[in-house]
């Protein structure tokens, strides 16, 4: 399946905004436009861009997903934009990836062997439940598992499982970096929560699509990432996955992989024109922006006195969307007057 051109597009329904007015420092009307509930990008690595650099271009909350916990704590603890929910460290077997890349940052790597045998743990702390309560002792939310069997060991099923159980323990979700043959299957057979990205390296069957949209497992779309690197074959592997598990009613989350590589800051244009390539409606398009995942509901994101407001008329055609969309700033719902 390749990338569709703007005129293979549907045209957009209409969007689950809000029209308004935004009200300048002054007090004077300033641009009219379309308010929304606040935007998150569900794949960040925010030690390695500009933390604040987000909200002025769209984004209020964003989910870090692989970070060492000290850093990640502390600005998930400032205020008071964006608001950071956070995986904690990257879960990966011993040796495996993420463990050789340079971009690796000190402590961000959590390198975990098999489970202890049941006779030993009744006298020794094992490893997996330790690591588990660690990420939510600093305040994760969920935990983020490296599946990479293109860059070095990965965990086999049963300590897989122990991963997840641990985290399940703890309240917390598990996400999956899923990559290289069988991985996705893997991932999805075990009963990880959320792909991080959707996978790209090879064509799942629909049988196992079908599977995770049923089993209510989210995928966080990153495109963008293989258009910018020239990565024709795994952007249309990912497209048409993504398309075949909305289609079975799978739930697909805006997400960019921002501080992997030069990508803008805020609502990034290509990621949406990709989603759009993918199947998704104008209206799915904010939903997946606007999704609260893995926070219950807007609230939680700040949606009671927030609002990702974009100004100007929305485009009459869905080629349009994704560069209206990237116009988009955060504003205090205050500051907002409501036709």
């Amino acid at each position: 399946m390749s990338v569709r051109t703007a005129e293979e597009l549907p045209s957009p329904e209409p969007l689950p905004g809000r029209p308004a007015r935004l009200r300048l420092a002054d007090g004077a009307p300033g641009p009219e436009g379309t308010a929304f509930p606040p935007f998150v990008d569900h794949h960040v690595h925010l030690q390695m861009v500009d933390p604040d650099a987000a909200p002025r271009a769209g984004i209020a909350g964003v989910v870090d997903l692989g970070a060492e916990l000290t850093a990640i704590s502390a600005l998930a603890g400032r205020e008071p934009l964006p608001r950071v929910v956070f995986a904690g460290q990257f879960l990966t077997a011993p040796g495996g990836y993420p463990s050789d890349r340079w971009w690796l940052r000190p402590g961000s790597l959590r390198e975990l062997p098999a489970p202890l045998p049941a006779h030993e743990r009744r006298a020794l702390p094992d490893p997996i439940e330790t690591a588990v309560a660690e990420q939510a002792a600093f305040g994760a939310r969920l935990v983020k598992v490296m599946l990479n069997a293109d860059a070095g060991p990965v965990f086999d099923r049963e300590t897989l499982d122990a991963v997840i159980a641990a985290a399940r323990a703890h309240g917390l979700l598990v996400a999956a970096h899923a990559e290289g043959e069988g991985m996705a299957r893997l991932a999805i057979e075990a009963g990880a929560d959320a792909l991080v990205h959707a996978p790209f390296t090879e064509r799942l069957d629909d049988e196992l699509l079908t599977r995770a949209a049923a089993a209510g497992q989210c995928w966080i779309a990153t495109f963008d990432i293989h258009a910018r690197a020239g990565e024709a074959s795994a952007l249309e592997t990912a497209i048409d996955n993504t398309a075949r598990f909305r289609a079975a009613g799978g739930r697909v989350l805006y997400g960019t992989d921002l501080g992997n590589g030069e990508l803008p800051d805020g609502v990034n244009a290509g990621e949406l024109a990709a989603m759009l390539a993918a199947g998704l409606g104008a209206a799915e398009l904010v939903a997946a922006l606007a999704d609260p995942w893995p926070l219950a509901d807007a609230a939680d994101w700040g949606g009671d006195a927030l609002a990702t407001f974009v100004p100007g008329p929305p485009p009459g055609d869905a080629d349009g969307l994704p560069g209206w969309l990237a116009g988009a700033r955060v504003v205090p719902i205050e500051n907002l007057e409501f036709g």
